[in-house]
């Protein structure tokens, strides 16, 4: 329970660490209770969704609800994809990358990834319908954290721990906690199956294919994963996700 509230205490801004600190220790597991975030955070998103667009717009309820989570989470992960494209957009070496990743300004590559990321989240599930889009973020959230999670045994961290922004590097994981990581990860998609129709399995095989690049892209150009490629994998695969909803119920 110490590992898993340091989880939610790190990925969240909401004020958990009023109840106990957790030991400094217990932030190097925090990506193993990821998904676990994603179900209070995607939760949190898509009850706000549900509600508000029964008096408002669905429009301006996909909004609200898009706003409502970067609060939950201090927009930690778009800070990630910011720092992620300014660094792989402007680096030319490994060096380069890592400290443009660094270097707390954005650049003109970061602001533009934001400024599509949230054109594409905002109008994708627009083009949804309400409930498929509900329904979409709830398994959506965790699916992503948990795919992107495993970054952490694919690849060492790039950096020396006292270079880390948070000066925490997460460690590998046992076997047991790979398991619970894929029971995190998935349950939240058993609604889309038990109440819509197995087609839905079609689109987790976006986010799988967008990890797998984008891996294969963090080990060519940094040889190891940063906090910054972490929030850019988590979210480039959560709304590849989206994308494929939206073009299997089309």
């Amino acid at each position: 329970m110490v590992n898993i509230l340091a989880s939610f205490i790190f990925f969240t801004r909401l004020p958990f660490w009023r109840f106990y600190q957790p030991p400094k220790e217990a932030y190097a597991t925090v990506v193993e209770h990821w998904p676990l975030v994603g179900w209070l955070t995607g939760g949190i998103m898509a009850g706000t969704l549900f509600l508000a667009c029964h008096i408002l717009p669905f429009s301006i309820a996909v909004i609200l609800a898009v706003i409502v989570r970067l609060f939950l989470t201090g927009a930690l992960h778009e800070d990630g994809l910011a720092d992620f494209f300014d660094g792989f957009g402007g680096g030319t070496d490994r060096e380069r990358t890592l400290a443009i990743m660094k270097d707390s300004h954005i650049g003109t590559y970061g602001v533009i990834a934001l400024i599509f990321y949230f054109l594409l989240l905002v109008g994708i599930l627009t083009s949804l319908s309400p409930m498929t889009a509900v329904f979409s973020i709830l398994a959506a959230d965790p699916l992503a954290k948990m795919f992107s999670a495993q970054i952490v045994n694919f690849m060492p961290y790039a950096r020396h721990e006292e270079e880390a922004k948070n000066k925490t590097i997460y460690r590998p994981f046992p076997f047991l906690s790979t398991v619970s990581l894929a029971f995190q990860g998935l349950l939240p998609s058993l609604p889309l199956i038990l109440f819509t129709n197995t087609v839905w399995w079609l689109a987790v095989l976006a986010p799988i294919l967008t990890v797998t690049f984008l891996f294969v892209l963090i080990w060519r150009q940094l040889h190891g994963y940063t906090g910054d490629c972490c929030g850019a994998v988590c979210l480039l695969s959560e709304l590849s996700f989206y994308l494929a909803v939206l073009l299997v119920t089309l």
